[in-house]
């Protein structure tokens, strides 16, 4: 089952409109992580309590970007 599109676009808008690393904090609900092991140097952000977005941050935009289902 695929995540809310709304959802999907809001995160994704949200991505695309910030500068900084640290405006993904807000809503705290985006839950902003750097990531370890086979996904190091990617950060996520939720969508929700199954899928979230994967990406990597290099001078002011997310490149790589991915949804992914964080319980496989």
């Amino acid at each position: 089952m695929a995540p809310p599109q709304a959802w999907k676009s809001l995160k994704l808008d949200q991505m695309n409109r910030v500068r900084e690393l640290n405006e993904l904090k807000v809503p705290p609900g985006n839950r902003l992580e750097l990531l370890k092991g086979d996904r190091e140097n990617q950060y996520s952000i939720r969508i929700n309590q199954q899928y979230r977005i994967c990406f990597t941050w290099e001078e002011g935009h997310a490149y790589e970007i991915e949804i992914t289902d964080y319980h496989k």
